[in-house]
């Protein structure tokens, strides 16, 4: 009896875990954040060039997974404001609503949104 209640009270604790939560901040490239100190760099602001993406929430930089990374390009080359007018030149920095799990500063992304 006592094994049933530890095992349900565990599974139940390890389930709230696996919801995923939204962090909305600025996309940043993640290599040049990592490197700021050493290039002296003022802005890391994510480009269409951009293959690792971080996300900067109120100071606090979260690295994004390797499918987020994939999910964070294809969004910025669909764009809402690219799409509107594909020769709009771009913006120069970019806010993001993610969806996901996080863990030591990496989240682990469900579902990415440009704004």
């Amino acid at each position: 009896m006592k094994t049933t209640l530890y095992t349900l009270a565990l599974t139940a604790a390890l389930s709230l875990t696996a919801f995923g939560a939204d962090f909305s901040g600025k996309l940043v490239d993640a290599t040049c954040e990592g490197q700021k100190q050493q290039t002296k760099a003022t802005s890391c602001d994510a480009t269409s060039a951009t293959t690792s993406f971080a996300l900067d929430v109120n100071g606090k930089v979260y690295k994004l997974d390797a499918n987020g990374n994939t999910k964070a390009a294809a969004a910025m080359k669909n764009r809402a404001d690219r799409s509107a007018d594909p020769a709009k030149s771009m913006a120069t920095s970019y806010t993001a609503k993610v969806t996901g799990t996080e863990k030591e500063d990496t989240i682990t992304v469900d579902t990415i949104a440009i704004q």
